[in-house]
């Protein structure tokens, strides 16, 4: 790979010309990262942090696709906190699936036995966020899959 092909992208023209820095999710991240100063969700941020568009980030959280296209939709209870329950399960599964991107696999293709085979997405997107938190605290204090 060349050194060009490293560099950033830069926004504007000329003299004024800047970098943008996106986030990056090399290894373990903070749900805080991603979060503004009033506790939301920052929609965007974590579509790019996973290398998703907002339609699929819309459906691995079991959301319509044009529910991030609203800002009064995106920051809605319903949106905010099935992404925040997704956020929070790869939060606790990263240190042992080897990193975010790594635990962002296994929360959407790793069959879970414990509940039929089903993965965390689609248990999430079925309102059993609760279950999946539990299940995983349940693996992280030692107990059996």
């Amino acid at each position: 790979m060349t050194q060009a092909a490293n560099k950033a992208p830069v926004s504007g023209e000329g003299k004024r010309a800047r970098r943008i820095v996106r986030p990056a999710l090399t290894g373990r991240f903070s749900i805080t990262s991603l979060m503004d100063e009033r506790g939301a969700v920052k929609v965007d941020d974590v579509a790019e942090a996973f290398s998703m568009s907002k339609a699929q980030l819309a459906d691995t959280a079991g959301l319509a696709r044009e529910v991030f296209q609203k800002a009064s939709r995106r920051d809605g209870p319903k949106a905010q906190s099935r992404v925040r329950e997704m956020l929070e399960i790869i939060n606790l599964v990263q240190g042992w699936a080897g990193g975010a991107a790594q635990a962002m696999a296994w929360y959407r293709a790793e069959p879970i036995p414990a509940f039929g085979g089903r993965t965390a997405e689609a248990l999430v997107k079925s309102g059993n966020a609760t279950a999946v938190r539990d299940y995983v605290d349940h693996l992280a204090t030692g107990g059996y899959a």
